[in-house]
Order: C-alpha cells, then sequence, then structure tokens
C-alpha cells in the first residue's frame, strides 16, 4: 500500500520530503508531480524500480528513461555536453525538457540507449521535485507517469494512489499536475533535433 504524501506546493515540508526521500533510498518507487506532469521515480542503481516502471507503463528495452537533475553541475556527472550545447540547453532549463545526450560512465548500462549509448536528462521548473532531487544529492530515474490504457498522464495525486496502489511505493500530491510530458530534444549528434513537442516550447530549438 503506498504511502500518501500531501506536500505543499511552494515551501515542502521538509520532513515530508525527507521521508521520500528515505524511502527512495531504501529501493522503493515513487510517484512525484513535475512542471510538465507526474512521474513515476526511483534511485538511479535501482534494478528493481526500473524493471516495476517498465510493467507498469508496460515498457519495452528502446524507452528511453529520463534523470531528473537538481542544476548543471548534477547534470554534468552524467552527459557529455559541449559549450555551445551547454549554452543552448542552460538558455531552457530549468523546464520542461527532456534532452537527450551522450552519456558517461556514471550511467548505468541498462539505462542507455542501446545503438547511441545516450540517456535523456532534466532539470525541472518544480519546487517539489527540485527538493527531492537536493535532499536525494543524486538525479531521480524517472519517467512520465502514462498508463498503456490512458490517453493522457493523471493529474490528480489522490487518483494515482487509487489506481497504482499496490504498484508504488509514496503518491507525492502538492496539487493539480499537467497533462503534457516534456518536450524532448536530442542534442547526440550536436545539433538540436525535435523528437517530441510536449509542455516546453520548441521555438529555440528550430
Amino acid at each position: 500500500m503506498a504511502r500518501y504524501f500531501d506536500v505543499h506546493p511552494e515551501n515542502p515540508q521538509k520532513r515530508a520530503i525527507g521521508q521520500v526521500v528515505d524511502l527512495v533510498r531504501g529501493g522503493g518507487l515513487i510517484a512525484y508531480p513535475t512542471d510538465s506532469c507526474f512521474a513515476l521515480g526511483c534511485a538511479l542503481g535501482n534494478k528493481d524500480g526500473i524493471d516495476r516502471i517498465k510493467a507498469i507503463r508496460h515498457l519495452d528495452d528502446r524507452h528511453h528513461f529520463t534523470l531528473v537533475c537538481q542544476d548543471f553541475s548534477q547534470l554534468g556527472q552524467f552527459v557529455h555536453i559541449s559549450n555551445a550545447v551547454f549554452r543552448s540547453i542552460k538558455a531552457a532549463t530549468p523546464g520542461s525538457y527532456t534532452f537527450i545526450l551522450p552519456a558517461t560512465k556514471e550511467v548505468p548500462r541498462r539505462l542507455l540507449h542501446p545503438k547511441k549509448k545516450t540517456v535523456g536528462v532534466r532539470i525541472p521548473d518544480h519546487v517539489v521535485a527540485q527538493a527531492l532531487v537536493a535532499e536525494l544529492g543524486e538525479p531521480l530515474l524517472s519517467s512520465t507517469l502514462l498508463l498503456p490504457d490512458h490517453e493522457e498522464p493523471m493529474t490528480q495525486g489522490w487518483e494515482i494512489k487509487e489506481e497504482l496502489d499496490n504498484q508504488v511505493d509514496a503518491v507525492i500530491d502538492s496539487g493539480e499536475a499537467g497533462t503534457e510530458p516534456t518536450t524532448v530534444i536530442d542534442f547526440s549528434e550536436d545539433f538540436p533535433e525535435i523528437v517530441r513537442i510536449g509542455a516546453g516550447d520548441p521555438t529555440p530549438f528550430e
């Protein structure tokens, strides 16, 4: 049965954030809000968590997971990024974008695109998501919470608690989240390719 955390959207309670992060460190899988929509998240090395996300979403091995980072110093440990690409990404973050970049050796192999050796990274513009990764001290391995029989992501924490009560360990509710996933920009070749248009304005990368 998932624990339910009602967290203030602007001043997240430190105790609640600490309890959620303890669950993540202990191998837990959480549902949490971002600046685009709700996401499923677990610790970077949590193989069981990855398998549970795949099972919930009916994903195959080709799915690009995302590393949700606090800031550029954290992001820079996990991806290779040139100066020109850094400037482009810096201008658009924090925000509702996922950037696909060549991964460093810090990223577990099972998270990489099998041929390109890339990984998705993002820095969300959301107080609660930021509080979680700040407390965790490393990225949250994440995937949009879009269920296979749903056309759009769920927007309410209580709905998620009802639907996934036995499949996740915690649900964080800090008010309604959006229905659009992030805009995905592929920078694996050093120039931007728009892979998916979502919540982030694609114009700067056209």
